[in-house]
């Protein structure tokens, strides 16, 4: 028998809301960003790749040092500077006509974007109780997904690479939507400051992160499995669906939409399924479902008939975003469950790091394999890393207390 969890508290869900209207702008924004570089700039393509290359690793660079000051000065003001940091850079971003426009903008976006993550998972563990944090990253998650999912089908009815504007128009909005994320930060006095040193207080920066052996663990399990689920599903779904199984960029596409409805519809179901269960066992599940998914997409490229074919594709997201339902809950909640308050900040910016590098080597093992026509020596190694991700997820048990394995809800 387990006790029910309390409502969110209202400062959490003035995150949550403030949340939603940030990823309604990087909706707007994020699938156009080589098209708009590349047919409405005129810049080539390979520069275009260069500045998100760029973007990419400023902020892998700058994460650890976001987290830091996290720690130091609390969440809130770091939520505050991002924001508006990222605001000019999309304004520039919207207004560049030049490489090194671009390349500016980029760096802006990189420098605001360094402690956005760790900074709003920071302050959402601090707004919440340890019962509610599964349940709040969750939902943050389902309105991450709402938010880009509006924003792409807002700006798929307003773009028109003949009409330059359109562009501008929705980078603009895009900039709008950040200032609205850091006016309501702003309404949120008195909490996510810097915390009050006390006597026993951990406060050894890094070092003391590094020596958690629980948390070196879970980076190393989310380091295999983010490259062989999120790091896989930007290059590798769509490159080996149009190329191997000879589908239309469309269905891809339609692909991807019902991997945002999946989500949405799905996760709140989830959240109460997840309540009580371990941990440990629901991140070796996610791997099992991703490898299931990459299997389907194998099996894609194998099938003769088009209707299966067909199926097989727009199945993949779709299982695929299953075990996303499974991960975004439950990750960030054991991370901050491990984490002392003094160092909270540099928990989540290893976290994040995993993400990050995960979102180099998945786009880089797919477009290599795939590229040199090894694809089906890609689906198998996608499919085994996430199967061996599973298995040291299995093991994380060994060093998880009951009540972090199972959160505070554990029987």
């Amino acid at each position: 028998m387990t006790t029910p969890i309390a409502p969110l508290p209202r400062s959490a869900r003035r995150l949550l809301g403030a949340t939603t209207l940030s990823a309604l702008g990087n909706g707007l924004v994020l699938p156009f960003l080589v098209v708009y570089l590349h047919d409405v700039r005129g810049l080539p393509t390979s520069v275009a790749g260069l500045v998100v290359a760029w973007q990419a690793l400023v902020g892998f660079v700058l994460a650890p040092l976001g987290g830091a000051l996290i720690d130091r000065v609390g969440p809130r003001p770091v939520l505050l500077v991002g924001p508006v940091l990222m605001a000019a850079g999309v304004v520039v971003m919207g207004l560049a006509r030049t490489p090194g426009q671009a390349f500016a903008a980029a760096s802006l976006l990189a420098v605001g974007s360094a402690g956005l993550w760790p900074g709003g998972a920071t302050l959402m563990a601090r707004l919440v109780s340890d019962e509610q944090r599964q349940r709040a990253f969750g939902i943050q998650f389902m309105l991450l997904n709402l938010g880009i999912g509006v924003g792409g089908l807002v700006a798929g009815l307003v773009v028109d690479v003949d009409r330059p504007r359109t562009f501008e128009l929705l980078y603009f909005a895009d900039a709008v939507t950040f200032l609205g994320f850091a006016a309501v930060i702003a309404t949120m006095g008195g909490v996510g400051g810097p915390l009050p040193r006390t006597a026993g207080a951990t406060d050894g920066g890094y070092r003391e992160v590094l020596r958690d052996r629980a948390m070196l663990r879970i980076a190393v399990v989310s380091l295999v499995m983010l490259t062989c689920g999120y790091g896989a599903i930007e290059i590798g779904y769509p490159a080996f669906a149009t190329q191997i199984a000879d589908v239309s960029p469309r269905l891809v596409a339609f692909g991807f939409v019902g991997n945002t409805l999946t989500i949405v519809l799905g996760q709140l179901y989830v959240i109460r399924l997840l309540e009580g269960r371990s941990r440990s066992r629901t991140i070796a599940l996610v791997g099992v479902v991703w490898a299931l998914s990459w299997t389907l997409l194998g099996l894609s490229g194998l099938a003769t008939q088009p209707v299966l074919v067909a199926a097989l594709v727009l199945g993949t997201p779709v299982l695929f975003a299953v075990g996303e339902t499974l991960w975004q809950p439950v990750l960030p909640a054991l991370v901050n469950e491990l984490a002392p308050d003094q160092l909270r900040g540099r928990y989540n910016a290893l976290a994040s790091l995993t993400w990050a590098v995960a979102g180099m080597l998945g786009p880089a093992l797919a477009g290599l394999l795939i590229g040199a026509g090894q694809a089906s020596t890609w689906v198998v190694l996608v499919v085994g890393g996430s199967l061996l991700a599973s298995a040291l997820a299995l093991r994380l048990r060994r060093v998880l207390s009951p009540g972090q394995d199972g959160g505070r809800l554990a029987a």
